[in-house]
């Protein structure tokens, strides 16, 4: 959609064309022109407007290229971004690799605690269900001792009791 400043200068441009249009006798009448050290007979209008025609369009001509400029800037800058944001995508993948490396590494280091924890565990389990069994078969054998002193006591050392 054209602009106000463009949609003014195509105005503009037409009411000149009309203007000259309407008065195209005064426009193409000679008049003597003095061009420094010579003079000529020739159409002031026509050669006012022709230097008209040849400003616009040299104008547009400079609107034109630095428009096609502004394209190709923004032509490189958009190619300079999407690099940027191809780097900054690969650089957040490796953050990511790394990341997933760093908590398997600490994955595998809490496995290998939980491991060792474990095995202390299972053997201090093992020692203590030793212990454990010592002490009941030491404390069998205290009261199978105690049994047979009281035995011995209650029948008068005979040993008659045992045999009843």
């Amino acid at each position: 959609m054209m602009g106000m400043r463009s949609l003014a200068a195509v105005v503009l441009l037409i009411l000149l064309a009309a203007f000259a249009a309407a008065n195209w006798g005064a426009f193409t009448a000679p008049t003597q022109l003095t061009l420094g050290v010579t003079s000529v007979q020739a159409p002031l209008g026509a050669l006012m407007l022709g230097v008209c025609a040849l400003l616009v369009l040299g104008l547009g001509g400079l609107a034109l290229w630095v428009h096609t400029r502004s394209l190709m800037e923004l032509r490189r800058q958009v190619k300079a971004q999407q690099a940027l944001r191809e780097l900054a995508d690969k650089a957040e993948a490796s953050r990511l690799t790394q990341l997933q490396a760093a908590l398997d590494a600490a994955t595998q280091r809490l496995s290998g605690q939980i491991e060792a924890s474990q095995a202390r565990l299972l053997d201090r389990i093992d020692h203590l269900q030793r212990e454990h069994a010592r002490d009941v078969a030491e404390n069998a054998n205290s009261l199978a001792a105690a049994l047979a002193e009281f035995d011995q006591r209650v029948t008068g050392g005979t040993g008659q009791g045992a045999q009843d």
